[in-house]
């Protein structure tokens, strides 16, 4: 078994690379490599998409990589393995972002990246720091998690899912915001994991563990 994390120039990759590798090896799932290799894609048994910054910028980054987004096609798509986005990376599989200016997205899940506007204005964006979850639906990749655990959140823009069916979890932050996104083989977290302690460690492991 093989998982491959996504490297485009964008993304904490050492510390996700890191827990990932930690609980592939509590869990027998294999090895874990980083690599910005189409081959690598298409071969992997699980995929991770990272991202940290603007959905642009990562957007950019991620088509400036020759036959990535194909690669990623047809591993996630065609071949239906599974993927799991993170942060920006997560952000990128809606239909458009319009972080400065409308950008075009993956298109894997409908909807749009938007910017977040509590309903309090006294609240601070960009939401920094831990936040409660509220689980709306359940999945194979969230078993042993709750309503109430805690995950870490760094963003300024949320993910709007078109399909409220697609909407898995959410905390609030003067409002409803997006904390984690799902359909067929496809899975998105808005906070990262491999930052969130118990809760995101359960959720790598759950990953790895996952054969839809």
């Amino acid at each position: 078994m093989l998982t491959v994390i996504v490297d485009y120039e964008s993304g904490n990759l050492h510390s996700a690379q890191k827990a990932f590798e930690r609980m592939a090896a509590e869990t027998g799932a294999g090895a874990v490599i980083v690599s910005a290799r189409t081959e690598d894609v298409v071969r992997a048994d699980r995929i991770v998409l990272p991202g940290d910054g603007a959905f642009p910028a990562c957007r950019r980054a991620l088509g400036a990589v020759p036959g990535m987004v194909e690669a990623l096609e047809e591993a996630v798509i065609r071949r239906a393995r599974p993927f799991l986005g993170i942060c920006v990376g997560m952000q990128m599989l809606a239909t458009t972002g319009r972080e400065y200016t409308d950008t075009e997205g993956l298109g894997w899940i409908g909807g749009e990246v938007v910017p977040i506007r509590p309903a309090d204005p006294r609240m601070k964006v960009p939401h920094m720091g831990w936040n409660d979850m509220v689980f709306d639906r359940p999945h194979p990749v969230l078993e042993g998690l709750q309503t109430g655990d805690h995950a870490y959140f760094v963003h300024s823009y949320q993910f709007r899912t078109t399909d409220p069916a697609h909407l898995l979890a959410h905390v609030d932050y003067g409002g409803p915001i997006t904390a984690i996104v799902g359909r067929d083989t496809i899975l998105g977290t808005q906070f990262h994991p491999e930052k969130s302690q118990s809760a995101g460690l359960r959720l790598i492991a759950n990953f790895l563990r996952w054969k839809p």
